[in-house]
């Protein structure tokens, strides 16, 4: 670590290749760890955002990008990111409602159409089971929750939910699926939707909604790799991914500093949010499944770095950087891995912002399960994320940042 330390101190400005930010080039060649995804970009597909935030005599953050292989036209598969604007939105949607709707609602989903699946209403004991937006929304930052998911993708509808995207400036994001084997048919059909009083009393019920076209994809035609499997069969032919999700690295950087800092954000980019519900977000961007003391996650399945790709590297067995809290929303799919994070550090008064996603698939499979997740992407993110956190602890600020607000006293049990 003193190493890194001193490397990092000692940064000088190599010759970056074009486009990309030659401290960030600099600071990434400074560690072996990080040389074998450094050395194959075409293999790895890496592409990174570093922003550093710097406070003004007011506490107004201002942000600086640095880049590296950024490329938005270089198509991943986002995965769970999705869930993140999806949070947004779902909570924006809540206040066209009628007042008596919040996101502690229960709400019970039926079935129009074929894929769809039912969640019948129901009042349990225990309220962290209960279907509720706000539960919903729990389980995806929490744990990356696919039904949780599906359920709130349900709630926006696809064409109003990609309506609102390009309403706030995302023209290159698409999100037009659930997370099940459903067709792009079936996809524009969302299921009819109740919110119930806790005796059973409807409140409200959404018809269910059909999409007339699904959105064309931002970047035409994509096709990955060089075969997949189907059940134990592997065709010889590029996978193809141009229905799926879409959602370019620098739109999730903006969409998680708008959930962050909505005041740096023009107001046309903003979605119509609360102070409570920013709150709520920068909660459970942050906690882990068992600090959030949320019944359904127990150790050891659940354990702290479930969801913590930058700096822990999702390592079971990793212990808390002690001063240091990580607001983040992450992918894992198809061999493509994601974290797109804030890291506010306590201890050195420091804060700052790395979107990374990697490609990690090397037999060129899509599907039969063989990616170096393990292996590979974890580790590196996990190495990435320590050498920033080295070099933010240490770089010179004219102004310490007050971070009262993102280290708010974690819920009780």
């Amino acid at each position: 670590m003193k190493l890194i330390l001193l490397l990092l101190l000692s940064v000088s400005v190599v010759r970056a290749q074009p486009g990309n930010s030659k401290l960030l080039d600099s600071l990434l060649h400074t560690s072996p760890a990080l040389a074998q995804v450094l050395n194959h970009p075409n293999t790895y597909q890496l592409q990174l955002i570093y922003t550093q935030i710097d406070r003004d005599a007011q506490n107004i953050p201002h942000f600086i990008q640095h880049t590296y292989n950024l490329n938005p036209q270089q198509y991943f598969n986002p995965a769970s990111l999705v869930k993140l604007p999806v949070a947004l939105l779902a909570l924006e949607k809540l206040h066209t409602l009628p007042p008596s709707i919040s996101r502690s609602t229960i709400m019970s989903t039926g079935t129009a159409w074929q894929c769809q699946t039912a969640v019948p209403f129901a009042v349990p004991a225990d309220s962290d089971r209960q279907a509720t937006v706000g539960n919903y929304i729990k389980r995806m930052l929490l744990v990356s929750d696919n039904i949780a998911y599906n359920r709130l993708y349900e709630f926006l509808g696809q064409q109003p939910l990609n309506d609102r995207l390009q309403q706030l400036g995302y023209a290159g994001s698409r999100i037009v699926r659930r997370f099940a084997p459903c067709d792009t048919a079936a996809n524009r059909h969302t299921n009819p939707i109740t919110f119930h009083a806790v005796a059973g009393d409807t409140l409200y019920k959404q018809s269910a909604q059909t999409s007339l076209r699904t959105p064309p994809p931002p970047l035409g035609p994509v096709f990955v790799g060089r075969a997949y499997k189907v059940g134990d069969h592997i065709v010889h032919r590029p996978f193809d991914f141009t229905t799926a999700n879409n959602l370019p690295l620098p739109d999730i950087t903006t969409l998680l500093q708008t959930a962050l800092f909505p005041e740096s954000i023009s107001a046309t980019q903003c979605p119509h949010l609360t102070p409570a519900d920013y709150a709520f977000l920068r909660q459970y961007l942050h906690l882990t499944p068992h600090a959030s003391h949320f019944s359904a996650y127990v150790v050891p399945k659940y354990f702290d770095a479930y969801k913590k790709y930058l700096y822990y590297g999702r390592r079971p067995t990793a212990n808390p950087q002690l001063g240091l809290r990580i607001f983040n929303i992450v992918g894992m799919s198809h061999g493509y891995l994601a974290d797109v994070a804030y890291f506010a550090d306590s201890l050195h008064q420091s804060e700052f912002m790395l979107s990374a996603v990697l490609y990690v698939n090397k037999d060129g499979i899509i599907n039969d399960g063989a990616y170096e997740y393990d292996s590979i992407g974890e580790p590196f993110l996990a190495y990435l994320g320590q050498l920033l956190y080295q070099y933010e602890a240490h770089r010179r600020r004219q102004v310490a940042p007050n971070l009262t607000v993102f280290f708010e006293p974690d819920p009780k049990p």
